[in-house]
């Protein structure tokens, strides 16, 4: 019974706790739902002063920015105002300007109309005065055809012709002076580009090559070349093209031929069949065949070696062999292959003293006489047939007129073909370059003498310095020459030298004309 008695109360005292906890924690959230309510009010309250205040900002912020851009406003409106307003003064004083030109204008157009018509009443009163004269031309021109005894066509005709030599005279003097004054300027450069150019090549003198010799061990061998009825001379002279002569000269045999290639080929085989020991026909042919294969080796190696050296690259194979070629042939004792070499780096050393294309200068220099090596058969120059060829292999147009032009049987298009005959001139005439045939020589000295004394008024003539100079002694008593009449003789000499003669470099032609009073005393 207690028991259960003390269960009643401790669950009596649950309840009443739970009742107590419950009225507790009503009270509790009551209280914490008033602070809410309180700071949800206040938050509102702050909001709506925010609100308010940023309102207030806005609006503060709008007013300033419309009076901004009314000031603005204001601001260009009275700007374009006062642009509109120059505007209108300057059209005002353009206007004026323009009313007062258009007085002068009309001003002057009276003017002119008055000069008009003074000038149409000047200008009949001319032509009357024109008919007057001419009559009066007229009857003078008869009076005095009458008093000369000559008509006006024959007086305009003496008239022109004394006119036309007075100006011939007159135009030598003054050709004279210009060139004098570029003589002066241009010599003294000219010299030195040229010494400069000369003294950094060195060439050797020129030996005989118009026969080639070929040296024998014994006389002996002269019998073994013949052989047996003369059968291994005629097999040599039959494979290479070439007369062998064999006469009383002790050990030598002359070989004798146009072909420079072939008379090479001919000593080159006779050498080798004297060290073989083995001469009769079939083995010459043999060698014959062997040692053309060599010089034609030879020919493309030399070739190849003289682009080398002249950094010449991109010529067609056949122009290198045709180069290689010069070094079997010589003009007046000259070899070309070495003159080729020389024009090319005198021509080269020129082009950079004055600045041109050394490149393209060196290339046409190098081709200039490859018509030289070129086939017979052909009447054309060797100047033009280098040039043909060069244009059959592809060269540029610059390059092949320059070949073309260097002994001017084409105009020159560009100054490298004037530095190439420069060149060509130098490598030719320098001292010790070429070598002349006596019976040539003096017929060219010769014809030097003949073509001066030819022109009239002429008393001597003299060739000297081996046919470099002429110089003329003209008659003075005759009065025919005077001095500027023995400047156009100079020149006619000159030019009628270059039409009818051909000579290597150059020649001066000197006129000289002096007065020479003599009396006796008796």
């Amino acid at each position: 019974m207690d028991m259960w008695v003390t269960i009643v109360l401790g669950l009596a005292m649950g309840l009443v706790g739970l009742g107590i906890g419950w009225v507790l924690e009503r009270q509790r959230q009551t209280r914490l739902k008033r602070q809410a309510e309180d700071e949800a009010r206040r938050i509102v309250r702050e909001a709506e002063r925010e609100i308010e205040a940023r309102r207030k900002e806005a609006d503060l912020e709008i007013k300033g920015k419309t009076l901004q851009a009314r000031t603005e406003f204001e601001q260009e409106t009275r700007a374009r105002r006062e642009e509109m307003q120059g505007l209108e003064k300057r059209l005002n004083q353009r206007e004026e300007i323009l009313d007062r030109k258009l007085e002068v204008l009309d001003r002057r157009e009276r003017e002119q109309a008055g000069r008009e018509q003074e000038l149409r009443t000047r200008e009949a009163t001319v032509v009357q005065q024109e008919g007057h004269w001419g009559r009066l031309v007229e009857e003078g021109k008869r009076t005095l055809e009458q008093v000369a005894g000559l008509t006006s066509e024959e007086a305009k005709a003496q008239l022109m012709q004394a006119l036309e030599e007075d100006a011939k005279l007159h135009a030598a003097g003054r050709i004279k002076r210009i060139e004098d004054e570029a003589n002066e300027r241009g010599e003294e450069r000219a010299k030195q580009i040229i010494g400069r150019a000369i003294c950094r090549i060195a060439s050797e003198y020129v030996a005989e090559a118009a026969v080639s010799v070929v040296d024998l061990p014994s006389d002996d061998m002269k019998g073994r070349i013949i052989g047996r009825e003369g059968r291994n001379i005629r097999a040599l002279e039959k494979a290479t093209g070439i007369d062998i002569i064999v006469d009383d000269t002790p050990e030598t045999v002359i070989l004798s031929g146009f072909d420079s290639v072939r008379r090479e080929i001919a000593r080159v085989a006779i050498q080798r069949l004297i060290q073989d020991g083995r001469i009769h026909p079939t083995r010459i042919e043999e060698m014959v065949e062997k040692v053309t294969k060599e010089i034609e080796k030879d020919i493309r190696e030399a070739g190849e070696q003289a682009c080398f050296e002249l950094g010449i690259t991109g010529l067609h194979p056949e122009l290198v062999r045709m180069v290689g070629r010069l070094k079997y042939r010589y003009s007046y004792s000259q070899n070309q292959l070495a003159h080729t070499k020389e024009v090319a780096t005198l021509a080269g050393l020129l082009a950079a003293e004055l600045g041109l294309d050394v490149k393209a200068l060196k290339r046409a220099a190098l081709l200039h006489d490859i018509g030289k090596a070129a086939d017979q058969g052909t009447e054309t120059s060797h100047a033009l047939l280098s040039a043909e060829l060069a244009k059959k292999y592809n060269e540029d147009p610059r390059v092949v007129n320059v070949i073309a032009a260097h002994h001017e049987e084409v105009a020159p298009q560009y100054p490298e073909a004037v530095i190439l005959q420069a060149a060509d001139g130098l490598s030719a005439a320098r001292p010790g370059a070429r070598r002349e045939i006596m019976e040539t020589y003096v017929k060219r000295l010769a014809k030097l003498e003949e073509i001066a004394t030819s022109f009239k008024g002429v008393e001597k003539c003299f060739a000297i310095q081996a046919g470099r100079e002429i110089r003329v002694v003209v008659v003075v008593e005759s009065e025919q020459i005077n001095d500027q009449a023995a400047y156009v003789l100079a020149r006619d000499i000159a030019k009628r030298i270059e039409d009818e003669m051909e000579y290597p470099g150059q020649i001066k032609v000197t006129v000289i004309r002096e007065t020479r009073a003599v009396e006796y005393a008796r």
